[in-house]
């Protein structure tokens, strides 16, 4: 830590010669130190000195350390406590931090001991404070596009050239390859952001149901419309459009589609007055429309219209690289949903996801692990949960478990792999860099971190040459 930093530490502990000793070994190293002898009196202090840490005793008069450190969480979510505890009860202190203590230290403390726990209690506290800032300035364009294979690299980076953009997108890509994520964080990037996205799934509705859902009808139109109703256009008005398999969409209805693009109005059912509209059209398909066009399936001049910007989702098993991160990232979602967690992967399970081709992509894997989580008796997955078309995936070698896969089950959440086996996470750092020639705002963004906390894991794994 730098004399420069204005880091504070709020020092509570009802003996004042402790305290003393405290403030004298911290100012020396920069800090401002507030004290308090109860945990009343703490309380009444943070909002005047709003601390990066709290040094709190476990013992005291009054509310203990425990109960002043779920109040100070209460009031400063993510603020580091260090608890302060004698020798014999160390145990507590370590239970302690399973409900949330950043560290302990037993009384006295060793100053070297103190001053290195409150440095790191202070870094926490400033990623954290950080990372809210640059989630608050900047969205996570990709979220839940996981991966760093350069395929969803490129992904990444369309949405945030495109997103502010006013043009249509059209969205290529198989069947679960996560199209409508790629809509989503289209726009989240516009300037449309806070009006709806309104989403359409053309190959869900018959031809003239569909029409009537995308442009609407006024009453008396057809037998049982006994009152008007808007259309998805209207309803998306200043915001966002998303037509999901487009390439299913009937042809008189392109031309109507193409209409509305070009003249930016709409024709309700029984109306005989254009509707004008105010809509950014997004559109995705898993067919190949320019055979579609040679063939006459689909409208050139729809197609054109739509695609001003192409963005191909390359399927799964052309990223494979990408498993670890998102086998992790499934679990730990898959996990909240069923309130199930999975600790470890038997190297015969791993294996088999390697050797899969996917034809399902992303959301096959899904379906793949959450039967597995349904399935699982323990907190480990082995190969007797693996479906029926992996299970002969399996080679009788398979006893090693890949580093860079387990680590990244450990954590492999997008916005943090603090938590990951290093080796582990030093080798996703080294392939997501490799990845991206050494950028490291590329980097970052691909693993979901900010560039500080990149920089921090590069100089913790002695990659700051790289």
């Amino acid at each position: 830590m730098t004399r420069n930093d204005q880091r504070t530490v709020l020092v509570v502990d009802d003996e004042p010669a402790h305290r003393l000793m405290v403030r004298a070994v911290l100012e020396d190293e920069g800090w401002t130190v507030a004290e308090a002898a109860s945990g009343d009196k703490a309380l009444a202090l943070i909002g005047k000195t709003q601390p990066h840490v709290a040094l709190v005793d476990m013992k005291m008069p009054g509310m203990d350390g425990l109960t002043l450190m779920r109040e100070l969480h209460a009031r400063m979510p993510g603020l580091p406590v260090v608890l302060l505890t004698a020798f014999g009860s160390v145990g507590s202190a370590v239970d302690a931090m399973k409900q949330g203590a950043f560290d302990y230290l037993t009384k006295p403390a060793d100053n070297e001991e103190l001053k290195a726990v409150l440095e790191k209690s202070y870094e926490y506290h400033r990623l954290i404070e950080e990372n809210a800032r640059l989630r608050a300035e900047r969205p996570d364009l990709g979220e839940g596009i996981i991966g760093a294979s350069p395929g969803i690299a490129r992904v990444r980076e369309l949405i945030e050239q495109a997103g502010p953009s006013e043009a249509t997108v059209l969205i290529l890509g198989e069947s679960g390859t996560g199209k409508e994520l790629v809509a989503d964080g289209l726009h989240r990037a516009s300037g449309r952001s806070r009006k709806p996205l309104i989403k359409v799934n053309c190959a869900a509705l018959p031809a003239d149901l569909l029409e009537s859902e995308l442009f609407g009808y006024m009453k008396g139109a057809f037998t049982g419309a006994v009152k008007d109703k808007p259309g998805r256009f209207q309803l998306a008005s200043g915001g966002t459009l998303f037509l999901d398999e487009i390439g299913d969409m009937p042809g008189h209805l392109q031309a109507k589609l193409l209409r509305a693009l070009q003249e930016k109005i709409v024709e309700p059912l029984g109306s005989v007055k254009p509707v004008e509209t105010d809509v950014r059209v997004l559109a995705a398909t898993n067919r190949d429309l320019r055979a579609d066009v040679a063939s006459g399936r689909f409208r050139e001049d729809l197609f054109y219209r739509l695609a001003v910007l192409e963005i191909p989702i390359p399927p799964l098993r052309e990223r494979l690289e990408d498993l670890p991160l998102l086998t992790g990232f499934l679990l730990r979602k898959l996990g909240r949903k069923n309130h199930k967690e999975i600790r470890s992967v038997s190297p015969a399970f791993l294996e088999a996801l390697s050797r899969h081709t996917w034809p399902g992509n992303v959301r096959e894997l899904e379906n793949v692990l959450e039967r597995a989580l349904i399935l699982a008796r323990a907190d480990t997955f082995g190969p007797d949960l693996l479906p029926p078309q992996l299970a002969g995936l399996v080679s009788a070698s398979a006893c090693a478990v890949p580093g860079d896969l387990q680590g990244a089950l450990a954590e492999a959440a997008p916005h943090a792999l603090e938590s990951a086996m290093d080796e582990a996470e030093r080798e996703t750092l080294l392939r997501a860099l490799d990845s991206f020639a050494g950028h490291r705002e590329k980097t970052a963004d691909a693993l979901g971190i900010s560039r500080r906390t990149l920089q921090y894991k590069l100089k913790k794994y002695g990659l700051t040459r790289r």
